[in-house]
């Protein structure tokens, strides 16, 4: 097995109920530039599976990283991408434009995450993936750019050939920025457009299966605004499992609710039949 998972347990110390765990924060295995906007090229960070569980055409999920459509980084999702390329799929974390870095706006972030995954599903064969098994995840803002990939119109880059699908077939979505409507977060920046870009407000009958994690004392994203989303999700009669967790506030996913949330993600892919087996805590890796 790839000497990552040998050093999943050796080098970032991450506590939770007392028990201590730790992770290597190792390089992906490749990095691919999946579009260039000027002198701008963004990147693929790409985990694949050990040699010894790879199967053909395996499932596959690109994650979204948070940072409000400001500032943040691909590595902030590397620990889940290696978990799941560690369980057989090829798990990316995807660079997409910021404020900070390209002066742009939330519309760039959406561009670049439908075409990341149209990059990637017309490069399926080429990365091992099983295109009609791709999900997208993300975290806060980056959870909002993998739902609109799912269910918002427009947003398209010109050169994008949108014959090819920018919809996930599932999501795994981390405190996301779900609703950008007057009382949701962001409206300031996007009120010109935010009926179009608000996930929320696009939902429709072919959004994918969804599985929705959230702090109950997270201050962005309340536990109400996630509950009014399963709720409509559900009364579309779409799949959509909403996971609480007490205490916890945004972002929680990285530090105190990584395994919880590792955990339900695993969950939530076996049942999709992405995943094979039952969760292997990170820590037992060998």
């Amino acid at each position: 097995m790839k000497q990552r998972m040998k050093t999943c347990a050796c080098l970032i110390l991450l506590l939770l109920g007392g028990v201590a765990y730790s992770f290597s924060l190792e390089a992906p295995d490749r990095v691919i530039v999946y579009k260039t906007v000027g002198t701008v090229g963004l990147s693929l960070h790409i985990f694949n599976p050990p040699d010894s569980i790879a199967r053909e055409k395996v499932p596959a999920i690109i994650f979204f990283h948070g940072g409000g459509w400001n500032d943040g980084n691909p590595k902030s999702l590397f620990k889940q991408c290696a978990y799941l390329a560690s369980r057989g799929m090829v798990a990316i974390s995807a660079q997409y434009r910021l404020r900070n870095t390209n002066g742009t706006t939330p519309r760039e972030c959406v561009m670049d995450g439908k075409s990341a995954m149209r990059w990637v599903r017309k490069h399926a064969s080429e990365l091992g993936i099983d295109p009609d098994r791709l999900a997208a995840g993300g975290g806060s803002a980056g959870g909002q750019v993998a739902a609109a990939a799912a269910m918002v119109r427009g947003f398209n880059e010109e050169s994008d050939d949108t014959s090819i699908s920018c919809r996930p077939d599932a999501l795994v979505l981390f405190n996301p920025v779900i609703d950008n409507g007057p009382e949701g977060y962001g409206y300031a920046r996007v009120k010109e457009y935010w009926k179009e870009f608000s996930p929320m407000h696009n939902l429709n009958e072919r959004v994918p299966p969804t599985l929705f994690m959230v702090g109950t004392v997270d201050d962005l994203i309340p536990v109400a605004t996630a509950e009014k989303y399963r709720d409509r999700m559900q009364g579309l009669g779409r799949r959509c499992e909403l996971r609480l967790y007490p205490g916890e506030k945004h972002a929680f996913y990285h530090k105190t609710g990584f395994l919880p949330t590792l955990r339900d993600t695993d969950a939530f892919l076996v049942s999709l039949g992405y995943l094979r087996g039952g969760f292997v805590p990170p820590e037992n890796l060998e």
